[in-house]
């Protein structure tokens, strides 16, 4: 995995840090600290685009309706292609979540 060149003491705080996350609301507050907003956006961009791409849909229209560029699109589709799962794994289980 590419994330073990950085893995350590106050990477796996962060990972804990966000384990620790009760809901919605206290991921709201901490990544609102944490991060930037568009730190925030990219994220979520990110994982739109592979909700998208698992679904079947074209580059040209995950584009329009995200904004991404086909730089990111690609880069995702390569995690999904050849990477831990980890999209399809989180996608799979926010899909069984209940709706509020």
């Amino acid at each position: 995995m590419q994330i073990d060149k950085i893995r350590g003491k106050e990477t796996d705080q962060l990972f804990k840090a966000i384990q620790s996350l009760r809901d919605l609301d206290e991921c709201y507050r901490f990544f609102d600290d944490l991060c930037t907003v568009n730190e925030i956006q990219s994220l979520a961009q990110r994982l739109e685009v592979a909700r998208m791409l698992e679904e079947g849909k074209t580059y040209h229209k995950i584009e329009t309706e995200t904004g991404a560029s086909t730089a990111t699109i690609s880069r995702v589709k390569r995690c999904l292609n050849y990477g831990n799962d980890a999209y399809s794994m989180a996608l799979n289980r926010i899909k069984e979540e209940p709706t509020e």
